[in-house]
């Protein structure tokens, strides 16, 4: 059946997409014509996230028949032996229903090179698989690499990229290289890593992924925002208490000792996820959503965040120690397999910042993370101020906290209001806190992909609203690399206990202010 133009969507790499028609945005979004290069593709996230993301791709029809996928690692692997590492964490996590019709033409273009990131001839192999790709898969050209790398792998395998052409494409083509966090470990080796990054490919190639913005909650707290005439108008320093964003994890270092020693959480998680989150919660309405209006926004945001004057008071950093996490025995970080005994890396970390703009002046942004703690949670909660005037008795309000808004990221997502209600029965008048509730299992039938299907399916659409850019990279780091230095002049960070909510300075930090942690 043929269709005319005015009915189709053409990418910019001529290739014309049926099934895209720029009127309806409710029809899928489908990839042209590409590959994807994995490079640490037999790490943990490959295994658990990348692999099955790309499969849940193809099985919702979201990739063209013309998709490969090259796996490039140090493993002495025969091609039938890497599908069926493939196939095995495909079966094993995929999101979607395994079928065998799905995967026979994901295997079709499946491809492996073995090699280290320093040997030119590994490379050369690979060119040469990519070129294999256009001639036998039709992927014209088009190829994403995807660094599952740690971050002193990024300038090596850049530069190997270059030096065997793969970097540049031929004219209506792409090349595009999607880099995992941590972006640099401060400011410094931010602005180098990014230099050596663009020395090879364009900067408007070069996608950063956080996987928190991939989330459907992350996504619909601009909903929630902009779609809505009842919250915007509080949405701001007249009604707004204060804010507090959590990211708790119940797990310990598990595993990644040798990436997390050294870095800690506030590097792990605040600089990253964590100051996106607070960007998308207090920044101004864009002016539509496409990456350069959002990312304005976002930019404008975290240009404009303050540091408390005094950090001793007004931040907050511990480390796990031994405890119980529920029915489990389980041993402190300096225990931790593969740890310095003296480590003062932090695992739990609080700030306290302030966003000076007419809309957020006076408004505290309490931001937390931190592994071993009470369960696993991340949430935004807006806590309002209470009424200027309650004409009750005092008895009658003893129980009733503040309104919020608590928007649920992860595991549990959807949005909680908490507000005031009378308690049924009696003749006396008694108001206590309830909370109204929206589920995303119990409202929507359909299931919420993996971040990771969004943001890669993006990455080959070239769509980037949600990949943090250079200049959001470096505002992060402007904020946090002043709290760093002066917790390296502190030595040891307070222990908690594993199961806790984290060390009582941090209790102490918001109780300065007369306010307490949310529980989650």
């Amino acid at each position: 059946m043929t269709q005319s133009t005015n009915n189709t969507a053409s990418t910019a790499e001529g290739w014309t997409n049926p099934l895209r028609d720029p009127r309806d945005l409710r029809l899928p979004r489908i990839a042209g014509p590409c590959s994807i290069v994995i490079f640490g593709v037999t790490g943990d996230l490959s295994r658990k996230k990348l692999l099955p993301a790309i499969y849940d791709l193809a099985n919702r029809g979201l990739l063209p028949p013309s998709f490969g996928l090259t796996g490039f690692a140090r493993r002495d692997w025969s091609e039938d032996q890497f599908k069926a590492f493939v196939r095995e964490n495909v079966e094993a996590r995929c999101r979607t229903p395994f079928r065998e019709n799905t995967w026979k033409q994901l295997a079709d273009g499946i491809r492996f090179v073995q090699g280290a990131f320093d040997d030119p001839q590994a490379f050369a192999r690979l060119s040469d698989t990519v070129s294999e790709l256009d001639r036998e898969r039709g992927t014209r050209g088009n190829h994403a690499f995807y660094m599952s790398v740690p971050p002193r792998a990024f300038p090596v395998v850049s530069r190997q990229l270059a030096d065997c052409g793969l970097a540049r494409s031929a004219e209506g083509a792409w090349r595009r290289v999607i880099i995992e966090k941590p972006f640099g470990h401060d400011l410094q080796s931010a602005k180098e890593l990014d230099r050596v990054v663009s020395e090879v490919f364009d900067p408007s190639s070069v996608f950063r992924i956080d996987h928190y913005l991939g989330k459907e909650t992350v996504q619909n707290l601009l909903a929630l925002r902009f779609a809505n005439a009842m919250y915007e108008p509080i949405w701001n320093a007249n009604y707004v208490d204060h804010v507090q964003i959590t990211m708790a994890e119940d797990i310990g270092v598990a595993g990644r000792a040798g990436y997390y020693d050294g870095i800690g959480a506030a590097r792990d998680v605040i600089q990253n996820h964590l100051l996106q989150l607070m960007a998308l919660t207090a920044m101004e309405e864009p002016v539509s959503f496409r990456a350069d209006d959002l990312t304005a926004e976002k930019t404008k945001l975290l240009s404009a965040v303050r540091l408390p004057r005094d950090l001793a008071a007004h931040t907050a950093r511990g480390q796990y120690a031994a405890g119980w996490q529920g029915s489990h025995e389980v041993a402190g970080y300096l225990d931790e397999k593969g740890i310095d005994p003296n480590s003062t890396t932090e695992t739990y970390a609080a700030i306290r910042l302030d966003i000076d703009t007419r809309r957020w002046a006076g408004v505290p942004f309490y931001l937390r993370c931190g592994k071993r703690l009470g369960k696993r949670v991340t949430e935004i909660a807006v806590v309002f101020k209470r009424a200027p005037h309650l004409p009750f008795e005092s008895t009658a309000t003893r129980e009733l906290g503040k309104n919020a808004i608590v928007i649920r990221v992860q595991p549990d997502e959807g949005v909680t209001i908490r507000f005031g209600a009378k308690v049924p029965g009696g003749t006396s008048m008694e108001v206590r806190d309830v909370s109204m509730d929206f589920s995303y299992g119990q409202s929507f039938t359909e299931s919420s992909p993996e971040a990771y299907e969004r943001l890669i399916l993006d990455v080959l659409l070239g769509d980037p609203p949600l990949f943090p850019t250079t200049r959001e990279v470096e505002l992060s780091w402007k904020i946090l690399d002043p709290i760093e230095q002066f917790w390296a002049t502190l030595g040891q960070p307070q222990p908690y206990r594993s199961g806790t909510w984290g060390p009582a300075e941090a209790d102490e930090m918001l109780a300065r202010d007369g306010r307490q942690w949310r529980m989650p």
